[in-house]
């Protein structure tokens, strides 16, 4: 990728946006996410259904960053956490490796492979 300065700015906004987000849902709903959460996947509803979806994304990621980075220990926590925060964790490592592979996406997809 030539000009990466768009999607570095894209995963800057994504992060920013998210975590303001989640600072007013903390203050307006507490920290109870999770039971939220299975409760509307059990529910099997349409906002069940996204959460559902999400979850895979999630898992997605999460595998994605242990398999780029060769089951490292390392790469398993920042994995967990990446699946749990989401975006928040995820979009500032795939900065961080845009960076470090000086803007080659291929490099950053998939390492040092």
């Amino acid at each position: 990728m030539k000009n990466s300065n768009f999607l570095k700015i894209l995963l800057i906004v994504q992060s920013l946006t998210l975590f303001v987000y989640t600072i007013f849902c903390f203050q307006k709903e507490g920290a109870d996410l999770l039971s939220v959460f299975v409760n509307n996947i059990a529910a099997i509803g349409w906002s069940g259904q996204f959460n559902l979806d999400f979850s895979c994304y999630l898992l997605l990621s999460g595998l994605w960053i242990v398999w780029r980075n060769k089951f490292s220990l390392n790469s398993v926590f920042i994995a967990i956490t990446a699946s749990i925060v989401g975006i928040m964790v995820f979009a500032p490592y795939f900065l961080f490796l845009l960076i470090k592979e000086k803007g080659d996406l291929k490099l950053t997809l998939i390492g040092s492979r």
